[in-house]
């Protein structure tokens, strides 16, 4: 006997196991290490234009090219490995997001001698609290929210590129500083 599993809409939308399990386990959980939130933050400024399912089938192949998303080494990619980045076919491949992940390192390593840890500056949005909305349904989410058109022009005018607002919102979804599960979701209540 199974036992159907009250979930959000979107990730049911595909027949992807990569995708539910996402969900499952990762999305709108509450990330505090500046590591998972730069990572985030650089796939989320990857997946504009695209979708989250694209990102997730290529996230191990960003992993490799990526040096595991480690600021201090991607803050100091050239044009050298921004051409071999281009060529890299298990990622996306292109120029102006693979340059912008450059320069987010950059602007990541400085905010994080600013104010001591990105945990700390990007949390300080919401005052380091959840902010758990109560949607009942998928149409009901926003794509944008005040606090993340904050969190935008505050990261542009450190640096910080493909950071627009939508981008903002579904990092601070992912990320857990908003709860955007539905009511309905089993996931609601747990994160």
């Amino acid at each position: 006997m199974t036992t159907e599993v009250n979930r959000c809409h979107w990730p049911g939308m595909s027949s992807s196991s990569i995708y539910i399990t996402y969900h499952d386990t990762e999305w709108g959980v509450p990330i505090h290490d500046d590591h998972d939130l730069f990572e985030s933050l650089v796939l989320d400024g990857f997946q504009a234009g695209l979708s989250w399912l694209t990102i997730l089938k290529k996230r191990s192949n960003f992993r490799l090219a990526f040096d595991n998303f480690n600021a201090e080494k991607i803050a100091c990619y050239g044009q050298d490995k921004h051409l071999l980045l281009m060529r890299n076919t298990g990622i996306i491949r292109n120029r102006a997001k693979i340059e912008a992940a450059t320069a987010n390192a950059r602007a990541f390593l400085k905010l994080c001698d600013s104010f001591g840890s990105f945990d700390q500056y990007i949390w300080h949005f919401t005052d380091g609290k959840t902010i758990v909305n109560q949607w009942d349904r998928q149409i009901s989410v926003p794509t944008e929210t005040k606090d993340s058109q904050r969190m935008s022009r505050d990261l542009k005018k450190r640096g910080f590129r493909f950071v627009g607002p939508i981008i903002c919102y579904a990092f601070m979804q992912a990320v857990g500083i908003v709860n955007d599960h539905l009511v309905g979701c089993f996931r609601h209540s747990q994160v």
